[in-house]
């Protein structure tokens, strides 16, 4: 039971430490600013409004730190050779895969798979909202 009030207590201080730091009012200076570009270039307000939306939930998680790592390298890939067939087998930690047993190293690839494929539509949307990052 403390364990779940110290987290929210956290919960607390962090999302204060935002109010005063300005993070909302930034991220709406932000939005109001993709959201006149995005209709310069025509693109639906919806889309750049779900994007931004899903973009500081994700910062606000904190979830950046592996994920963003990997996205980094799934975006380098996507820019300098597009789709290629051998992703997967690029981005494998060879040496955690080596250590693996089978029933482990089609876990691993399965996983492996579905981050790609998120990291891919991120990369899409990115792209299509002419997103800056």
């Amino acid at each position: 039971m403390q364990e779940e009030q110290k987290t929210l207590k956290q919960y607390c201080r962090e999302a204060k430490k935002r109010l005063k730091q300005g993070f909302w009012q930034k991220y709406r200076e932000n939005l109001n600013e993709e959201l006149a570009r995005a209709e310069r270039a025509g693109i639906s307000a919806s889309k750049v409004k779900e994007f931004y939306s899903q973009k500081v939930g994700n910062d606000i998680k904190h979830i950046k730190d592996e994920n963003e790592e990997f996205y980094i390298k799934v975006k380098k890939i996507l820019e300098e050779e597009g789709e290629v067939p051998n992703a997967i087998g690029r981005l494998t930690d060879r040496d955690v895969f080596s250590k693996l047993s089978y029933e482990e190293q089609q876990r691993y690839t399965l996983s492996l798979s579905e981050k790609y494929l998120k990291a891919v539509e991120r990369f899409r949307r990115e792209k299509e909202l002419g997103y800056r990052a």
